[in-house]
């Protein structure tokens, strides 16, 4: 093998490491939300919580996650008038002054944008999302859940429920939105098809996880993946 056949083999297995390192971090982190997951609905048969709370939960009703989040929810900017006004201001003390007359003009609405507000307490449980703040409470249930979105890092999440025209929805961060991600998928499933259906559906996922373990890439393996991608790329006769 040439100097050059060298260089280009070594740079490709350090390009297939640097994508194996991060694939096989993130293969490991769904493993261990899947346990936890597990652990989760192996209580939630029994009618335990997975976590110790002073939430009112409804009857029936088992908390599945909890972590910490802020609420936001659509708003909007002030409004202002268009145009001119009227009247005149009346000196009263302190620098107050009191005005007199009426605006003239258009008034336009502000934009909408999404207001952050409060952190506080975020929990998971088999029937929907609840926010409790100091300020500020929320709730998503999944009886009215018309969807959800969420970012590429799966930090942020907003809710669509039928009984509200505004959306809103928590803000869990990066650190533990992967996992927040997961147990509100499960949840979801959860109150459609039962406890039982989803603990055995994780254990196959599980299962599914254990055998596509990420095989750390060696010289060869690399050198026969790209004769095959050759073979296959070559024209046929």
């Amino acid at each position: 093998m040439s100097w050059w056949s060298n260089f280009k083999a070594k740079r490709a297995l350090k390009r297939a490491l640097d994508v194996h390192e991060l694939d096989y971090a993130n293969w490991q982190r769904d493993v261990e939300i899947f346990q936890k997951i597990e652990k989760a609905f192996e209580l939630a048969v029994k009618g335990e919580d997975s976590v110790p709370n002073n939430t009112v939960q409804k009857k029936g009703e088992i908390i599945l996650w909890q972590g910490q989040g802020q609420l936001h929810e659509t708003g909007r900017t002030p409004g202002r008038y268009q145009g001119t006004s009227q009247g005149f201001s009346i000196p009263l003390v302190g620098g107050i002054r009191y005005r007199v007359g009426a605006q003239r003009g258009t008034f336009v609405a502000g934009e909408e944008v999404r207001a952050y507000k409060e952190v506080g307490q975020v929990l998971l449980t088999t029937e929907r999302v609840l926010f409790n703040g100091q300020m500020n409470t929320k709730e998503w249930a999944f009886s009215k859940w018309n969807g959800a979105s969420t970012n590429l890092d799966e930090s942020n999440y907003i809710f669509h429920v039928s009984n509200r025209q505004k959306t809103s929805g928590i803000l869990v961060g990066p650190t533990q939105g992967r996992e927040f991600n997961r147990f509100l998928a499960q949840a979801i499933n959860c109150a459609e098809e039962g406890i039982d259906v989803v603990l055995k559906s994780v254990r196959t996922q599980l299962k599914e996880l254990a055998e596509d373990e990420p095989k750390r890439p060696t010289a060869a393996s690399i050198e026969s993946a790209r004769v095959a991608k050759l073979e296959i790329e070559a024209p046929k006769n």
